[in-house]
C-alpha cells in the first residue's frame, strides 16, 4: 500500500470517528432535553390538578355564598335573626327559659 492510501484510509477513519462524536454530542443533548422537557411536564401537570382543585373549592364556595344571600331574603331566616339577636318573639309566643337564664 502507498502512504497515500495509508492517509486517505486515516482520514476516513478520523471522519468517522467525528461524525460519531458529534453524533454522540448530539443524542446526549436531545436526551437532557427530554428529562428536562418530561420534569417540566410532570411539574406542570402537578400544578394544573392542584389549580383545578383550587378552582372547584371556589366554585362550590361561590353556590354556597349564593344559597346563603337566597336565604338571607326568606322571611324565615329575618325571623331567626330577630329572635336570636334582637329578643323579638310575636305577640302570642309562650317563651320559656332555663333556670340557667338561657
Amino acid at each position: 500500500m502507498s502512504s497515500t492510501k495509508k492517509r486517505r484510509k486515516k482520514r476516513k477513519r478520523s471522519g468517522l470517528w467525528a461524525l460519531a462524536a458529534i453524533a454522540a454530542v448530539i443524542v446526549m443533548v436531545i436526551v437532557a432535553g427530554s428529562y428536562k422537557l418530561q420534569k417540566q411536564l410532570s411539574a406542570d401537570t402537578k400544578k394544573e390538578a392542584d389549580l383545578q382543585a383550587q378552582y372547584n373549592e371556589e366554585l362550590q364556595r361561590s353556590q354556597d355564598i349564593e344559597e346563603y344571600a337566597k336565604y338571607t331574603k326568606t322571611r324565615k331566616y329575618i325571623e331567626e335573626v330577630a329572635k336570636e339577636k334582637l329578643g323579638l318573639v310575636y305577640e302570642d309566643e309562650t317563651i320559656f327559659k332555663d333556670e340557667d337564664g338561657e
